[in-house]
């Protein structure tokens, strides 16, 4: 689709760089009451932050970006927003968050992008198993 996009001048928006909280490990096994996977149509998000085997396979996703997250300096959060935003045919991310700190958090992202490098990346993708 990259090139498509480069083709015709258009760019995609991607939705939930942080696989709806899942990679912020803000759920623990837990679902807070003020999160998205309360909301009517999300029960999909809350079977799979309270099913075993979501939260095994995240929390494995997690830890092993965080390795790469300490080198750069900076968090999975980050890192993962930086890894979205890297890609040609993105032209923007889209952020949930709910205050201002979280916000400014992503936000870093932008600081992280400058350092993802070809070998980076492609460990990355290496970890995720989800290129196409």
């Amino acid at each position: 689709l990259p090139e498509l996009y480069h083709k015709i001048g258009v760019g995609s928006v991607t939705w939930s760089p942080l696989a709806c909280g899942l990679i912020t490990s803000k759920y623990d096994g837990r679902v807070p009451d003020t999160c998205r996977a309360t909301v009517k149509g999300y029960q999909w998000l809350k079977d799979k932050v309270q099913s075993e085997g979501g939260k095994k396979q995240q929390q494995a996703k997690v830890m092993d970006l965080l390795p790469i997250a300490h080198q750069l300096g900076c968090t999975v959060a980050q890192l993962a927003i930086a890894w979205c935003l890297r890609s040609e045919g993105v032209s923007s991310v889209l952020l949930g968050v709910s205050s201002a700190e979280q916000l400014m958090e992503h936000l870093g992202a932008l600081q992280v992008l400058s350092q993802l490098t070809p070998q980076t990346v492609m460990e990355i993708d290496g970890l995720l198993g989800n290129k196409p």
